[in-house]
């Protein structure tokens, strides 16, 4: 039986101008529900956009990964006032499928086991459809003809507890889960017999409004440190950036564009000593360079992965090839782009000289400045970390 993923996601937003690839802690927001689909049961996932750029980004950064699918959104469902069933039906007649769940991009708090149980529930048979939903106590109320206000479910005069209310579950937005033929006969994203996954509290925010966006970030990076907690494990992958950890940040051009960059030989002897221990290493830089090919050549370094915008995606792609899991993982890196990379692996690291607001999510600061020992400094404390872990 085949379950794909669905993800809906326009070039044009009323409110934020190009909102589902616009930076959310450091990465297009897509790719916070993208990461959960792609690590969930799901056969396939489908990004269904009407814009180049965000075809682009999604095919550029997961480049080598099978299961997404990118595909071309039609205009009349790509208008303010068109549906999210008119795109799940045009979906219906172009993909072949058994069940669909519908995520949303604009959910990022979303994860792989909110989506497997929705899966979980249709497979058992139980349930014709599934949405997420999460548990809330609070007291409701409304206007009525006269704007008097009424009290919906509680009883104002004998007021309960906290922990004597039940409270009610709010629709959140952030997957709904069918079956083919249930879709095809209703022309709605539910119907029949409706089942639910309880997603955590804090999953109710989504972002439709600029408002929003500082909170859900802030609540990214909570479930992030949640998520991630560090563990004590043998480190089996090392990951670098190169402009500003292999070199000091400076580069050196003539009128024909880049010529020369600065590495530190101890560095490379403490790769050399890393790889000879067992230690594989890789390399993701955002920039593309004659000259940092050269010396990965020069390095032996097989794994370079070059003008990659979201590390953070080529890190969890490389960790499911080799088999890894991230807190199997050490990374250095020295600016913003590598903080989801730091927050997510097992050990991280930046060398002194690193942007300010980089440091605060490292593991460890190192004493050595990018380009003038950094790495080797960190090729040290990894080898010793996995012999004491050995002994």
């Amino acid at each position: 039986m085949k379950t794909v993923g669905f993800i809906p996601v326009r070039g044009g937003s009323k409110s934020i101008p190009l909102k589902n690839i616009k930076k959310l802690f450091y990465r297009p927001l897509l790719f916070w529900a993208l990461d959960a689909a792609v690590d969930s049961e799901l056969n396939e996932v489908y990004v269904y956009t009407d814009s180049d750029e965000i075809k682009y980004v999604v095919e550029h950064d997961y480049y080598n990964n099978e299961k997404i699918k990118v595909i071309d959104r039609p205009f009349y469902t790509s208008t303010d006032t068109a549906s999210t069933e008119v795109c799940l039906l045009d979906f219906l007649d172009r993909v072949e499928f058994d069940n669909i769940v519908l995520i949303q991009a604009t959910s990022p708090l979303i994860s792989a086991n909110d989506i497997n149980k929705s899966i979980e529930l249709l497979f058992k048979g139980k349930y014709d459809s599934v949405l997420s939903v999460v548990k809330q106590k609070r007291f409701l109320w409304q206007l009525d003809s006269d704007y008097k206000a009424i009290a919906i479910n509680y009883d104002p005069y004998q007021r309960p507890r906290r922990q004597e209310f039940n409270g009610y579950y709010v629709e959140n937005g952030a997957l709904y889960a069918t079956k083919k033929e249930c879709l095809r006969k209703s022309k709605n994203r539910i119907s029949g017999k409706i089942g639910i996954v309880e997603m955590d509290e804090y999953a109710y925010n989504e972002i439709d409004e600029p408002s929003d966006w500082d909170i859900v970030e802030k609540l990214i990076e909570i479930k992030l440190a949640k998520n991630y907690k560090k563990t004590i494990s043998k480190i089996k992958l090392f990951v670098l950036d190169i402009d500003g950890v292999m070199t000091d940040a400076g580069m050196y051009y003539n009128l024909e564009g880049e010529f020369l960059k600065k590495f530190n030989t101890r560095d490379a002897m403490g790769l050399e000593i890393l790889k000879n221990n067992g230690v594989e290493i890789s390399v993701i830089t955002s920039e593309i360079s004659e000259i940092n090919i050269s010396r990965m050549n020069k390095l032996n370094i097989k794994q370079l992965y070059s003008g990659k915008k979201d590390k953070l995606s080529v890190l969890r792609s490389i960790c499911k090839q080799k088999g890894l899991g991230l807190h199997e993982v050490a990374y250095i890196g020295d600016d913003i782009n590598d903080i989801p990379s730091l927050c997510c692996s097992g050990l991280s690291f930046v060398p002194q000289n690193s942007a300010e607001e980089v440091k605060k999510y490292a593991d460890i600061i190192l004493n050595h400045n990018g380009g003038e020992g950094a790495i080797r400094e960190a090729c040290d404390y990894i080898l010793k970390a996995n012999k004491r872990l050995e002994d």
